[in-house]
C-alpha cells in the first residue's frame, strides 16, 4: 500500500542542482526541506557556496559549457538520484541584429550544455537503472515575441531533447521531464523589470495577472523529483500563471 504521507519525501536522495542562483537557490531549499542532500553547482564559485550553505550541502564550481569539466564532475560527484538543470542565458536581439558570437553563446549554454549534462550524468543513472532528470525550459519553447529567436529556439529544442532522453532512458526506469516557467522575477529578467510598461504588460498577460516569484517554481521540481511523479516522464510541466492558456488579455462581453 502506498504511504501517501511520504509521497513527496526525498530522504536519502542525492540531488545535483546545476545553476544555483535565482530560481536555483529556491530549488535547493525545497529539495533539502524534503530530505534530499543537495549538491549545488554553478559557474560562479560564490553562488554555489552561498546556495550550499543554506542547505548544509556541497558546493561545486562547474562551467557546463566545458564538456571535459562536466565529464570530470560526473566522475567526482558520483551517484546522484536527482539532477536539476536551471542554467540558461538570453540575448534579446532581433534576428537581423544578432552576431554569430551571440548566437553561439546562447546555443552553447542553453542547448549544447544540456546535451553534455544529459550524457555525462545520465549515463550513471542509466547504468544504475534509477533517477530523475529535470530541465528548465520556458514558455518561449511554445510562444514567442520579437527579440527572442535564439532563446526560444533553444528552449523548444530542449523540450525535444527531454522527450528523446525520456524515451531512451525510460527503458531502464530513469525519468526525464521539463519545467516551463513564465515570467519570473530573477536577474535574467532585470531588463524587463526596468521598464514599468513592459513589466506591467507581462504581468497582465497571464491568467493570474502577476509575475512569479522564484519560490513558486520549487514545488514543481520537488514533485518531479519525488515518487509522486513515478509514472511521469517525457512531460513538460507549465508553471506560467496561465500565460500559454490564454490567447490575449481582452475579456469579451458575455
Amino acid at each position: 500500500m502506498t504511504d501517501y504521507s511520504t509521497l513527496f519525501r526525498l530522504d536519502g536522495k542525492r540531488a545535483l542542482l546545476i545553476g544555483a542562483g535565482g530560481i536555483g537557490g529556491e530549488v535547493a531549499l525545497a529539495l533539502a526541506a524534503h530530505g534530499a542532500h543537495v549538491i549545488c553547482a554553478d559557474k560562479d564559485e560564490q553562488v554555489a557556496k552561498d546556495a550550499a550553505a543554506t542547505v548544509d550541502g556541497e558546493a561545486v564550481t562547474l562551467d557546463v559549457t566545458d564538456a571535459d569539466a562536466v565529464a570530470r564532475a560526473a566522475t567526482e560527484i558520483g551517484a546522484i538520484d536527482v539532477l536539476v538543470l536551471t542554467a540558461a542565458m538570453n540575448v534579446r536581439k532581433r534576428i537581423l541584429d544578432y552576431t554569430p558570437a551571440e548566437f553561439d553563446r546562447v546555443v552553447g549554454l542553453n542547448l549544447t550544455a544540456t546535451f553534455t549534462v544529459f550524457q555525462a550524468f545520465g549515463r550513471g543513472m542509466v547504468e544504475r537503472g534509477t533517477g530523475s532528470i529535470i530541465v528548465f525550459s520556458s514558455i518561449r519553447g511554445f510562444v514567442v515575441e520579437p527579440g527572442q529567436a535564439v532563446y526560444a529556439a533553444t528552449k523548444a529544442a530542449v523540450l525535444q531533447l527531454v522527450k528523446t532522453a525520456a524515451a531512451e532512458f525510460g527503458e531502464v526506469g530513469v525519468r526525464v521531464n521539463a519545467i516551463a516557467p513564465g515570467v519570473v522575477e530573477t536577474p535574467l529578467t532585470s531588463q524587463i523589470k526596468a521598464v514599468p510598461e513592459w513589466y506591467d504588460a507581462y504581468a497582465r498577460k497571464g491568467a493570474l495577472g502577476r509575475w512569479a516569484q522564484p519560490s513558486e517554481l520549487a514545488g514543481a521540481v520537488v514533485y518531479l523529483a519525488s515518487d509522486a511523479a513515478s509514472f511521469v516522464t517525457g512531460s513538460t510541466l507549465m508553471v506560467d500563471g496561465g500565460w500559454t492558456a490564454m490567447d490575449g488579455r481582452f475579456t469579451p462581453p458575455t
